[in-house]
């Protein structure tokens, strides 16, 4: 039966506790030790029941006890110390951005991302992207940067795992209750919750925004469903990453063109947008549309403006990761936007394509956001190498290497991972500064000074909790199938407090390679049961519904598990989430990671692992193949990769159980006098001191300061400034660019006439260019030259440039530069020719280069150039 009003019923919380609701609303609490203890202090069974959610348990605890909290003087005094530490939190002025760069008015960043891990009480995230944005979004407000997060909440969220008693996940979709979680209504002028429209096909499309407040950052959540929309429409938001490719793009018109739509509608005018993976690029188009209405630019112009403050950031390692659109759907839902642009469906589709001519190519929104982007980063060192060579189609002329994207490694938002005793140890023996220190190691290397009694002794004391934790977990896992109650009895009896555990847990995928433990059963199955030196596995994970060989993965393992030999040292926990994620990072000895190289953008929980004591053991891929050094963890290989996949596997789980047998579980269980692994924990303190001050979540945030937001929103503003003088020029000058360029020709190359240069000798170089009505200026000429590969191309080419030293006929240029060789070989050079103008960003950024070809003429060097190599020694 439909209600015929609604309202909400809020909690009467006693006047002396009125500011325990202030605190729960902020998700400040959910990093803050301190805060979260108060709230399990008001009731510790009923914390656990509402899933660590404070807002449900003001809620839900009784009056009588509320009553009994008022008139508890030890608890009002716990509530004042935290409330007061909390105001002084957010007025503080002692930021890193406010005590370096607030003069430097950058303007508001929004971060947009279709998923923010911030607390397993606010299930709408699904994996790592998540987990980054809710960390990048808690390292904003530690650091004071003026930021705005933008994302969806979901109805369902993210599914909730239950495995059959054949070990198959099976999913369910609980329903989340908006009035229960730390979010409330954004509010328009009027003070009347804020709804914003976007056009659907036919129709409007009616968007409710909600608040999250991050700290000193507020996040905004878009919501369809209400009462305003019809049936289909108001399902849109029903779940994160379900549905069919109309779902997908409903919801990305929703984050990119809904969330623009949001921000103008709360006065919130960034001059940054980082859209955090290609779900949100279609911002971009909204940001442009909005330029040319409110400042009377063209598409052209508009969109240099708004390029000039985008930012974005991939994670994906191989194509199937990119969201493609066929053109249909383009059409279908945004084809206001050609009319709204003044500009062709030809010209709009080639915005997502990598091959504008290609009409059956698809509308990627990588590609969309590449283009309409001043900066793109990967994730880790590696992974740039890989989006360079995955997104060289869109530079198709421009050799891998140069490709322009950087990376911006990832990092961990260390408080909100940290147990409450480590965090506590580095306030003793680091200082309270310790996780903010990102300018030098300094600090970090007072974790040297830490006593090994002490390290060890918090160690044990976490693996008998996270035991304890996996016995209650298996137990209910068991009780939830009908187990017996000799099952139920044995679940209480396995894995071992004081054994070496590994932990492995993650999304699962078939890359990840989970299964990889047990190839060979008996070997694995031997390790674990030593009776003498016994090892335990703890695992957890969820695949994605439609994900079928990553479901019988996890079948497999869990079948494995239930070996009367192991079941007692081998454990898979159910419905992975935040929540079982610290417990397993704070618990175990050692972190496990087997991915496919290559095909890891980054990857976190190895640096959570790691700030927790757990060593590494891992695959030389992602972050960890930046952080590996021999005496910070284990690497699986030296970076191999095979064409026999099947081979690989065989090589790799053998060399897997090699360093377990003869290097991890030996040092591990190595005691001096005292009972203490020394070795063991001498490589603790090595894996903090050299990963924790680098792969932190300060660290890279800063990084994107001063490499892109800070950069961004000065060529924003320059862009914006004087009637978009520079934007328009810009505009103009690669219209003209784009018609001219094609007809650049290299006609003649001249050098020394001679197979055989020796080192230290100079090559004199002169081209002939036709430049078909650009001067000069508007192009760079450049010598490539480098050492010859086996396949007869220039490997690790470098670049020479070249300066006009003569006008020949009309168009006609001739170009002089000279190489210096100071290593013998095989080398080899040619001539190409880019766009030169001081506004680009990069050279490659229009894709335009016209190399040498194979027809060019080349000629012998002649008297005259001769003459200039003598002068020029």
């Amino acid at each position: 039966m439909k209600p015929i009003r609604t309202f909400e019923v809020t909690p009467f919380l006693p006047q002396e506790l009125e500011c325990l609701r202030e605190l729960a609303y902020n998700l400040r609490w959910s990093w803050d030790h301190e805060s979260i203890n108060l709230f399990r202090r008001m009731d510790r069974e009923l914390w656990e029941a509402t899933g660590h959610n404070p807002v449900l348990l003001l809620g839900k605890i009784s009056q009588q006890r509320l009553n009994e909290l008022a008139a508890d003087e030890g608890f009002l005094g716990h509530t004042n110390r935290i409330y007061q530490k909390y105001c002084g939190y957010l007025k503080s002025e002692n930021t890193w951005f406010e005590k370096n760069y607030k003069k430097l008015n950058t303007g508001t960043i929004a971060y947009f991302s279709a998923e923010f891990g911030l607390t397993e009480s606010m299930p709408i995230y699904s994996g790592g992207l998540g987990i980054l944005a809710g960390d990048h979004v808690k390292a904003a407000s530690e650091q004071g940067l003026p930021f705005v997060g933008m994302g969806i909440v979901y109805q369902q969220g993210y599914f909730r795992q239950y495995l059959n008693r054949d070990g198959w996940q099976q999913e369910r979709y609980p329903i989340n209750d908006f009035y229960n979680m730390p979010i409330v209504p954004a509010r328009d002028a009027n003070g009347e919750p804020l709804i914003v429209t976007v056009d659907f096909p036919g129709r409007p499309l009616y968007v409710k925004v909600w608040q999250a407040q991050v700290g000193r950052v507020p996040l905004y959540l878009l919501d369809t469903n209400i009462p305003e929309n019809g049936p289909g429409d108001e399902d849109i938001t029903d779940a994160l990453y379900h549905g069919d490719k109309e779902t997908r793009i409903q919801q990305e018109i929703i984050l990119g063109i809904g969330g623009v739509k949001a921000l103008k509608a709360l006065n919130i005018m960034p001059s940054v947008f980082h859209m955090n993976e290609g779900h949100s690029a279609f911002l971009a188009l909204e940001r442009v549309r909005m330029l040319m209405q409110e400042h009377n630019l063209s598409f052209w112009q508009a969109r240099e403006v708004a390029a000039a403050g985008n930012i974005f950031t991939t994670h994906t390692a191989v194509p199937a990761g990119i969201d493609k659109f066929p053109p249909e759907l383009i059409d279908k839902y945004l084809s206001d936007y050609y009319h709204a642009f003044g500009i062709s469906r030809d010209e709009f589709l080639a915005l997502g394509r990598a091959n504008a001519h290609d009409h059956y190519e698809s509308f990627s929104m990588a590609n969309l956001a590449m283009k309409l982007s001043s900066r793109t980063n990967a994730v880790s060192k590696l992974h740039g190498d890989v989006s360079r060579q995955l997104f060289q189609d869109v530079w198709r002329d421009v050799p891998e290497k140069e490709v322009p994207i950087t990376h911006v490694t990832n990092g961990i938002h260390a408080k909100s991972w940290i147990s409450e005793e480590m965090a506590d140890l580095f306030d003793r023996y680091l200082g309270p500064k310790w996780s903010e220190d990102v300018e030098g190691q300094n600090i970090w290397k007072r974790v040297a000074e830490i006593p090994d009694e002490e390290l060890w002794r918090i160690q044990e004391r976490r693996r008998q909790r996270l035991v304890t934790f996996s016995r209650g977990r298996l137990r209910k896992q068991l009780e939830a199938k009908g187990a017996l109650s000799n099952e139920l009895k044995e679940a209480s009896e396995i894995l071992d407090p004081e054994a070496l555990t590994i932990g492995f847990a993650r999304r699962f995928a078939t890359y990840k390679r989970a299964t990889l433990l047990i190839r060979d059963i008996e070997r694995l199955a031997s390790i674990l049961t030593n009776k003498d030196r016994p090892v335990q596995i703890i695992l957890a994970g969820k695949a994605h519904p439609d994900d079928v060989p990553a479901k019988e993965l996890i079948r497999q393992l869990v079948h494995f598990s239930r070996g009367e030999d192991v079941r007692r040292r081998f454990v898979f926990i159910e419905d992975y989430d935040m929540n079982v994620a610290r417990w397993l990072l704070q618990g175990v000895d050692v972190w496990l990671n087997t991915p496919r190289r290559f095909l890891e953008a980054c990857g976190t929980s190895g640096m959570k692992a790691a700030f927790n004591g757990a060593i590494n053991f891992s695959i030389l891929d992602g972050w960890w193949d930046e952080a590996y050094q021999p005496n910070v963890g284990w690497t699986l290989g030296r970076g191999e990769v095979y064409t026999d996949m099947d081979y690989q596997d065989d090589v790799e789980s053998g060399a897997l159980y090699d360093i377990l047998e003869k290097e991890i579980v030996p040092m591990f269980y190595e005691r001096d006098v005292d009972g203490l692994p020394r070795q063991w924990l001498s490589r603790m303190k090595s894996s903090m001191l050299h990963v924790c001050p680098l792969f932190n979540i300060n660290r890279m945030l800063r990084e994107y300061a001063l490499r892109a937001y800070f950069p961004a929103s000065r060529r924003y503003a320059e862009f914006l400034s004087q009637e978009s003088e520079k934007a328009k020029s810009l505009a103009e000058w690669k219209a003209k660019l784009n018609h001219r360029f094609p007809g650049v020709k290299i006609e003649m190359v001249q050098a020394a006439d001679s197979d055989q240069v020796r080192v230290g000798d100079d090559m004199r170089v002169r081209a002939k260019v036709y430049l078909n009505g650009l001067s000069p200026d508007d192009v760079a000429v450049q010598i490539y030259h480098g050492p010859i590969d086996f396949h007869g191309q220039i490997e690790s080419g470098e670049v020479i440039p070249m300066t006009v030293s003569e006008s020949k006929d009309g168009d006609t240029y001739l170009f002089s530069g000279a190489i210096r060789y100071f290593s013998s070989g095989r080398h080899g050079f040619t001539v190409r020719v880019l766009p030169h103008h001081d506004d680009l960003i990069s050279p490659f950024e229009t894709g335009l280069v016209a190399w040498a070809d194979s027809n060019v003429q080349v000629a012998a060097e002649t008297e005259e150039s001769k003459k200039e190599k003598t002068a020029l020694h």
